[in-house]
């Protein structure tokens, strides 16, 4: 089993389905993905919205997972690119909404889809001056190794920045891919 990967899919209602599907079973598996379960589709619906704005706008670029083993051909995973539109910073690209489904964990996905978004920085058209991938991770999660595994760096850390829930505060991590 592996995945195949697309840079820039089609953006119909099975996509925008199929990822919003993926991102309530990852939060509802507990998932660092922006909520805190239980969550519905519909409180994403409004996340996914931006990012197909921004995709529609060209700031934004999505890289799709599929299992080639499954025949229904559904989104296994997915990470979103946002360019910076700061003149000084448009050497480096922002990585969002990470996320393998949950049924494809300890497979051995992350890490292809983390090498996948490499391939993409380093190669894709429209990434030609990009010089690094940076991201940011909920502490307190252990995403933060499975990043540093895949070849991140932290380079800073904001103590108690994110609030799950009254009294579980988390760091917000901050992680670098360097692409020389």
């Amino acid at each position: 089993m592996a995945l195949t990967f697309t840079l820039d899919p089609a953006v119909d209602r099975s996509l925008r389905d199929g990822v919003l599907a993926l991102w309530a079973d990852v939060s509802n598996a507990g998932g660092a993905v922006g909520f805190v379960p239980p969550v519905t589709p519909e409180e994403i619906r409004p996340a996914l919205l931006r990012h197909l704005v921004g995709m529609a706008e060209g700031t934004t670029r999505l890289l799709v997972g599929r299992d080639t083993d499954d025949p229904a051909g559904e989104i296994a995973a997915t990470a979103f690119f946002t360019h910076n539109s700061h003149p000084l910073m448009t050497h480096w690209v922002w990585l969002y909404t990470v996320m393998v489904h949950p049924r494809h964990q300890g497979k051995g996905y992350g890490l292809e889809l983390m090498a996948a978004v490499e391939e993409a920085a380093r190669n894709g058209e429209g990434f030609e001056h990009i010089e690094a991938v940076r991201l940011t991770c909920r502490g307190g999660t252990g995403v933060d190794a499975f990043y540093a595994r895949a070849g991140y760096k932290e380079v800073g850390r904001v103590p108690a920045a994110i609030r799950v829930a009254p009294g579980d505060d988390r760091d917000d991590i901050i992680m670098l891919l360097p692409l020389d």
